[in-house]
Formats: C-alpha cells, sequence, structure tokens
C-alpha cells in the first residue's frame, strides 16, 4: 500500500530517515537536522517538529528532495 504525501508526521519521517542511514545531527528550536550518506554523498534535511500533526505535501517534497532518497523509496 503507498502512503501518499499527505499522512506523513514528524515520528514517520524521522523513522523512514534513520533506517535509511540518516542520524540526528542537532536541534534548533522546532527544527531537527538530520544528515547520512546516499550514493556517497553527505545530504542533509530539517523536519520541523509538529507533534503528531501531519507534516504538509510540499513540505514532505522539500524533505525528500533534500534527502536524496528517490520519491519512490518515499512512497512504497
Amino acid at each position: 500500500m503507498t502512503r501518499g504525501r499527505s499522512n506523513w508526521t514528524f515520528k514517520d519521517v524521522e523513522t523512514f530517515l534513520r533506517s535509511n542511514g540518516f542520524a540526528l545531527h542537532h536541534v534548533r528550536g522546532s527544527h531537527y537536522f538530520f544528515r547520512g550518506m546516499i550514493n556517497g554523498t553527505l545530504h542533509m534535511t530539517h523536519v520541523q517538529y509538529h507533534g503528531s500533526s501531519a507534516i504538509h505535501p510540499k513540505t514532505l517534497s522539500s524533505i525528500m528532495r533534500q534527502s536524496g532518497i528517490s520519491e519512490n523509496e518515499w512512497l512504497k
């Protein structure tokens, strides 16, 4: 079952990033910065923490782009 872009929470994104080799780099306020190596390139992305609220689809698209992980991996 595909997830789509409209039902991801902070916890879902954090779990996905950690399972793909990302680690928490630092926190600044409500922004959590994750860093990881994808295809030999260092990528850093930040995820804004809003409790159990869903992340806006456009924000999730930005996180996907910053992470360097293919969209197919995110949405499967």
